[in-house]
């Protein structure tokens, strides 16, 4: 009943719009001839057929001849016409305002293409622009069913075809809100599912509104690029047997080429991150297979022969060369560690099973336990530590542990860069927010243009070819640094050498701290100066707080 309503009300405003236009005509001393008066008739054609088409533009012009004939062509108030030129004339008004109101309602249907054509345009640009940021399938395809559904106005299923099995689809509809079918919602049948895999098979276009299974209700577009089909796009109409329009259709071929460019968008970047991953597995586990049968064999080999001289006669060894043979074991098994742990790091930091054990911890006592562990490995290449006279360190949030990794690391490649005789200097200094850690040598130095490069997975510079590594230190390093919250750069350190400058953020510190900040217990000890010799001349004067923060970081380390 509604809908016979707004049908009829073109017409009745068309009659009234002829009625109120011949009392205007009609109106005494207005003086107008019959071809004035006919030409103004054609207003309520031109009109009818811009806003409502060719059938009521057509009924205007019947009614506005019928007024015209019956108000102002002889004999006035009668349908009778005198002379029979007449007839021929209202035969051409009929013909104009048929042509005019034919050419009037192609234009509108013109210009209503061209604005469902800007509102598609304009709507697949913003679909695939929303598609471009969307990384994972699942999320695509759930997404696409439901812009696709909102756009054409009906009900949309995305068929998936499984490449690995090619047999079965995961199905997204936009009856489930874009998601896959799950337990308790209504699958598609068997029907569905021949159509769907025939549509793959041969990848064209089937259902109403296509050369193909033309009788079935929905309309199913093949997801196609190139020699791949990777589904269907099945549009289902709300009322059965009903056919989409063409520009509809076109419309879906265009999303159903947009969808399948999405997907071969998203599974080549999946190929891609797998291919990558797979090739920096592949690296590393090169890298581990040459670090144990380069790195490991020299300190291994150093260890065996130590260890089988010192078992020979005691008559042999005196004790000073007992001292050395054990030194030189000792210094064999912490090369052998340190490798074992930067190792041990990086396939922590790829399979991201780093977990920080966030403590307090003492930038100085860190400093004496690395500069302990490294004794044997500096030779006589003395070291300088410098931090600030007042007021006294902070405390560091982190894991002590990993931290200490970090500047053994350092100081290893500082020794390992640099000539015998040459020193290593350690400062420390205090930022607004955050703590800058440097260590500088005096060696070979790093040039400008790998500065950054150097802190990637197995990169080493031509200035470290022929030098024993894996080029893992540093990237372990970054790795560390990052988790914690900072960074860590490569500078020049002056004319000659490298300094690695690592900067951490400070955060607010413990309760029972005094005014400068420090744990209590420790406020009235000296800040060390300028030391050349590790430990004891860095670190003096541990209070008993700290000295047990740093044998128990020694132990953890030790272990």
């Amino acid at each position: 009943m509604n809908v016979m309503k707004k049908t009829w009300i073109p017409y009745a405003f068309i009659a009234l719009q002829v009625g109120l236009l011949t009392l205007v005509l009609h109106a005494p001393g207005l003086g107008l001839d019959l071809v004035n008066v006919a030409l103004i008739y054609l207003f309520p054609i031109l009109f009818s057929a811009v806003y409502w088409g060719l059938k009521p533009s057509v009924f205007a012009a019947l009614l506005g001849m019928l007024a015209f004939d019956f108000l102002f062509v002889p004999p006035l108030l009668s349908f009778t016409v005198a002379d029979l030129r007449y007839l021929l004339s209202f035969a051409v008004y009929l013909a104009v305002a048929a042509l005019t109101s034919s050419l009037a309602a192609r234009l509108k249907h013109q210009v209503a293409v061209a604005r469902q054509s800007e509102t598609h345009t304009a709507s697949l640009y913003a679909i695939s622009r929303q598609l471009t940021a969307v990384g994972s399938l699942d999320e695509l395809l759930g997404r696409l069913a439901g812009q696709i559904a909102d756009l054409v106005g009906e009900r949309v299923h995305i068929y998936m075809r499984n490449e690995e099995t090619e047999s079965g689809y995961a199905v997204f509809s936009s009856d489930e809100g874009g998601s896959a079918f799950g337990e308790g919602s209504s699958a598609p049948g068997e029907s569905e599912l021949a159509i769907v895999g025939w549509v793959v098979r041969y990848s064209e276009p089937a259902g109403r509104g296509s050369c193909n299974l033309s009788e079935q209700a929905g309309l199913y577009m093949p997801l196609r690029t190139g020699a791949r089909t990777y589904g269907a796009l099945a549009v289902h109409p709300a009322r059965p047997g009903e056919r989409l329009p063409v520009e509809t259709v076109r419309l879906l071929e265009a999303l159903a080429g947009l969808a399948a460019g999405a997907i071969e968008r998203v599974k080549l970047s999946e190929e891609a991150k797998l291919a990558q991953l797979t090739a920096e597995s592949e690296r590393l586990r090169t890298a581990i297979l040459d670090s144990v049968s380069h790195e490991l064999r020299t300190p291994l080999a150093t260890i065996v022969g130590s260890a089988s001289a010192l078992a020979e006669d005691d008559a042999i060894f005196g004790p000073e060369e007992r001292r050395d043979l054990l030194a030189t074991i000792r210094e064999g098994a912490m090369r052998m560690n340190r490798l074992v742990a930067n190792l041990l790091g990086m396939v922590r930091l790829e399979s991201g099973m780093l977990q920080l054990r966030r403590k307090w911890c003492d930038v100085e006592d860190l400093i004496g336990v690395v500069l302990a562990d490294t004794r044997e490995l500096r030779g006589d290449r003395p070291v300088r530590v410098e931090v600030p006279v007042a007021p006294p360190l902070p405390l560091l949030r982190g894991d002590d542990i990993l931290l200490g990794q970090v500047l053994g690391n350092l100081v290893s490649n500082a020794v390992k860069y640099s000539p015998e005789g040459t020193g290593i200097d350690i400062s420390v200094r205090v930022l607004p927010a955050a703590m800058r850690i440097a260590v500088a040598d005096e060696g070979i130095g790093i040039p400008a243009n790998e500065r950054e490069q150097v802190f990637d997975k197995f990169y080493r510079g031509e200035s470290a070819r022929g030098r024993t590594g894996t080029g893992l230190g540093l990237a372990i390093c970054k790795g560390i640094v990052e988790a914690h919250g900072g960074s860590i750069s490569a500078e020049p350190n002056g004319e000659r050498g490298t300094r690695m400058v690592v900067t951490l953020p400070l955060t607010a510190q413990p309760q029972g701290t005094d005014d400068d900040g420090r744990a209590a217990g420790s406020a009235g000890r000296e800040p060390p100066a300028e030391a050349t010799e590790p430990v004891a001349a860095a670190i003096p004067d541990r209070s008993p707080e700290r000295t047990n923060m740093a044998e128990e970081s020694r132990k953890r380390h030790d272990d």
